[in-house]
C-alpha cells in the first residue's frame, strides 16, 4: 500500500500545473463549504449575542412607537408615543416576570452636530434596574449616576468621541437649555447603545415635560416561563405593542434562510465544477499513461491493484485541495466576514464566520467523499484496460 501511495504522488508531479490547478479548484469550493458552515453557526451565535445584550426578551410600547432608535432619529423625535409609568406596576405583578426596566426616549435637533445639524438622542433610564439589565455595559470612564434625580448623563462610546466630552464635561441639551455633566463614558460595545446618551428616567420626564409618561419597557422573563402566553396576557392592556425579541430573531432568521440558499447553492455549484475538474485531471492522466497501465497489467498487475492506484491519486489531490482550502477559510474569515457584511441588509454585531476544528474536519471529510466519488469513473476506466490494446494503441 506504501508502494502505491508513492507512486501516485509521483504520478500527480508528473503534471504540476494541470494538479496545480485542480488542487486550486477544490480549495476554493472547500473554502466556500468551511466559510458557509461557518457562517451558519456565526450568524445565529452572533445574533442570539445581539438579544443577550439587550437584557431583556420582551419590549412593551405605545402602538405605532417605531422599535428601533434609528427609526426614532430619522423621525426627529416626531413619531413617539407614550405609555403610563403605571403600567409598569402592573407588568411587575405577572408572575413570568423577572425584572423590568422603563425607559423614556427623547430625540432633539442639535444645530452643531456634523455640517448641517443631526439628531440627538436621550434615553432616561432607571438607575436602580437598567444597569443590572444590561450588565454588559462596561465604563471606559466613571460609573452611572449618583442620584435618579441629577442632572446626569453617561455616555455611549460614539456619542462622546462625537461631542468630544469626557467625564466631568457639561453637555448642553438644544432647545431646552439645559446643561448636564458627564458622570461616566461607556466601551465600545458594538450596539445601539454606543451612540446613545443616558439619562435618569426622572430627569429626562422633568426636563421634556413628560412626567408621568414613557416610551417603553424592557422586560426580562424568568427561564422556566412560557413567554407566549405571558405575551398574549400583555396584547390584553389596552394600546400597547408587544415586541418579542425571539419573534424578532425568527423573523431576521427568516429572511436569513433565502440569502443561505443562494449561497449554498453557489458552494454546490463551486463542489460540482471542482468535481468535474478533478474527474477531467484524472482521466486525462489515464489517456496518457495507457500504454504504461497495460504494461503494468502485463507484469501482474490486478485491475484492483490499477483501480487503487488511480483512486488514491484522486485522493491525495483531494486532501491537498481540502487542507488548502480550509486554510484559506480560517486565514481570511475577516475578509469572508467583510465581504458578508457588505451584501446583507442586516449583520448582527460579533463575528459572522466561526471556524472551529470540528468544522474543519467536516470540511475535509465531504472533500475526501467527493474525492472518492470523482475517482470511481477514473479509476474504473484504468482498471478496464487490456494490455494488448493498448500497449499496440499509439496513445503516449
Amino acid at each position: 500500500m506504501i508502494s502505491l501511495y508513492k507512486v501516485s504522488y509521483k504520478n500527480i508531479l508528473r503534471k504540476k500545473t494541470r494538479s496545480a490547478l485542480t488542487i486550486v479548484g477544490i480549495a476554493l469550493s472547500a473554502w466556500v463549504l468551511a466559510s458557509l458552515m461557518g457562517f451558519n453557526k456565526g450568524y445565529e451565535a452572533a445574533l442570539n449575542k445581539d438579544i443577550d445584550n439587550m437584557g431583556f426578551q420582551v419590549m412593551l410600547m405605545a402602538k405605532g412607537c417605531p422599535y428601533e432608535a434609528a427609526t426614532l432619529m430619522l423621525k426627529g423625535g416626531t413619531g413617539l408615543r407614550y405609555l403610563k409609568e403605571s403600567v409598569v406596576a402592573s407588568i411587575l405583578s405577572e408572575p413570568e416576570v423577572e425584572r423590568i426596566t422603563p425607559m423614556l426616549m427623547q430625540a432633539v435637533f442639535d444645530p452643531n452636530k456634523g455640517e448641517s445639524g443631526g439628531i440627538s438622542a436621550y434615553l432616561g433610564v432607571d438607575p436602580a434596574t437598567f444597569p443590572n439589565m444590561k450588565t454588559f455595559l462596561e465604563f471606559k470612564q466613571g460609573k452611572w449616576f449618583t442620584d435618579p434625580q441629577s442632572f446626569e448623563v453617561v455616555m455611549g462610546y460614539e456619542s462622546a468621541e462625537l461631542e468630544q466630552r469626557e467625564v466631568g464635561d457639561k453637555l448642553l441639551i438644544p432647545e431646552k437649555n439645559v446643561e448636564l455633566t458627564v458622570v461616566g463614558v461607556l466601551k465600545r460595545t458594538g450596539t445601539q447603545d454606543d451612540g446613545t446618551i443616558f439619562l435618569p428616567i426622572n430627569t429626562v420626564q422633568k426636563i421634556f415635560g413628560k412626567e408621568g409618561e414613557i416610551t417603553s419597557v424592557g422586560i426580562k422573563v424568568k427561564k422556566e416561563a412560557d413567554i407566549s402566553k405571558f405575551e398574549e396576557r400583555l396584547y390584553t392592556i389596552p394600546d400597547v405593542q408587544v415586541v418579542s425579541l425571539a419573534q424578532v430573531k425568527q423573523t431576521i432568521m427568516n429572511l436569513m434562510s433565502t440569502a443561505k440558499v443562494m449561497v449554498f447553492s453557489i458552494a454546490v455549484v463551486a463542489i460540482l465544477i471542482a468535481m468535474v475538474g478533478v474527474i477531467n485531471t484524472i482521466l486525462m492522466s489515464v489517456f496518457e499513461r495507457f500504454q504504461e497501465i497495460g504494461i503494468l497489467k502485463s507484469m501482474g498487475a490486478m485491475p484492483g491493484d490499477i483501480f487503487k492506484l488511480i483512486w488514491i491519486e484522486t485522493l491525495i489531490l483531494c486532501f491537498l485541495g481540502g487542507v488548502a482550502g480550509s486554510t484559506m477559510a480560517y486565514g481570511l474569515s475577516k475578509v469572508t466576514e467583510i465581504l458578508v457584511r457588505k451584501l446583507l441588509p442586516y449583520a448582527p454585531t460579533g463575528s459572522l464566520i466561526q471556524l472551529d476544528v470540528k468544522l474543519i474536519c467536516i470540511t475535509l471529510i465531504s472533500v475526501l467523499i467527493i474525492g472518492l466519488i470523482s475517482g470511481l469513473y477514473p479509476a474504473w476506466r484504468a482498471a478496464s484496460v487490456r494490455p494488448l490494446e493498448s500497449i499496440r494503441s499509439d496513445i503516449n
